[in-house]
């Protein structure tokens, strides 16, 4: 499993967990599978073409999320904790091991295994950084519309020159998250 949308000053942050199927594993995965990357290494027409393939291919997918609301009552590491609980409960079947990029999904009852920049070592959770930022990135272009001017199909809610000279046009909207102190760019708490 992963996430995307850790660092964002707009939007939930949303995780996937990803399982594939065991025959894959034993030595018969499609060709398209070397093609997974850490989702930050793909151009997104790429990460779009492998995500469909991902959904169509993968034996299970699970997605959650956690709100701008929830990353500011709980702070986005606990806020990306939710996240990542949410999309493993939200598999049909539960997984025989969790795969985590990086550190301990605490109040899950799975068998877990970090792995240390994982979204370049496991595809796995390639695979799940792909379908989350994919799913991520199609909700600014659908927020962009609502929240016109605000460049959301650009940055993707990211801190970026064109989000902060929109924000200081517009000021923030509901779904900007609050913790985040826009004058010094850094985290409130």
């Amino acid at each position: 499993m992963d996430e995307a949308g850790r660092g964002c000053l707009f939007g939930p942050v949303v995780a996937s967990a990803v399982i594939f199927p065991p025959s894959w594993i034993e030595g018969a995965p499609p060709p398209w599978l070397s093609q997974v990357d850490d989702s930050k290494a793909l151009r997104p027409a790429k990460r779009q073409a492998l995500c469909r393939l991902i959904l169509q291919g993968a034996l299970e997918v699970g997605l959650g999320w956690a709100t701008s609301r929830e990353v500011d009552s709980l702070n986005i590491h606990r806020a990306s904790l939710t996240a990542m609980r949410r999309a493993v409960a939200a598999l049909p079947h539960p997984p025989d091991v969790v795969l985590v990029d990086g550190f301990e999904l605490k109040g899950v009852h799975y068998l877990q295994q970090r792995v240390k920049q994982g979204d370049r070592r496991s595809l796995t959770i390639a695979a799940a950084s792909i379908v989350a930022k994919v799913l991520r990135d199609g909700m600014m272009n659908s927020l962009d519309r609502l929240f016109e001017g605000l460049g959301l199909t650009r940055h993707k809610g990211y801190g970026t020159r064109e989000h902060f000279l929109a924000l200081d046009r517009q000021g923030r909207t509901p779904l900007h998250r609050l913790s985040f102190n826009l004058k010094s760019g850094a985290w409130k708490r």
